[in-house]
């Protein structure tokens, strides 16, 4: 398989399956080779007690990405069927795209003054053993 041609995008199959344990969040950042949650590119979060269960926030790969439109440097660049690739060369650390996200995706790294945005890479679905996260594979 030529995973060059590949275009990957992460999606919510159910988030009522969602039982808070993490894992997802702490493989993200471990993928920039740290433990913690502080570089995670996803967030599970509590939508109102435990009746009303949980969510996962992550980057839905829009086609027409507000993020992008607001970046006065174009350091976030339109990926092909949707979402955005960043450039942090380009990045000046002003914050318009974390603001921008209609759904809260992108997140922000404090100690290098740029967002933390999604790449799409699936390696988070490895560790969610309850089947919330999918990876989609498009040609």
């Amino acid at each position: 398989m030529n995973r060059s041609n590949e275009i990957r995008r992460l999606s919510i199959t159910d988030s009522e399956k969602c039982v808070g344990c993490q894992l997802c969040m702490f493989a993200c950042s471990r993928r920039f080779g740290i433990g913690g949650l502080e570089k995670s590119a996803i967030l599970v979060r509590s939508v109102g007690g435990i009746e009303r269960g949980l969510t996962v926030v992550v980057c839905r790969a829009c086609l027409d990405p507000p993020c992008a439109k607001v970046c006065p440097t174009r350091a976030l660049r339109i990926r092909k069927y949707g979402g955005v690739l960043l450039d942090k060369s380009k990045c000046i650390g002003c914050g318009n795209c974390v603001r921008a996200c209609d759904i809260g995706a992108v997140f922000w790294d404090s100690g290098e003054n740029k967002p933390i945005i999604c790449i799409h890479c699936g390696y988070c679905v490895r560790y969610c053993h309850y089947n919330v996260i999918r990876l989609e594979v498009m040609k």
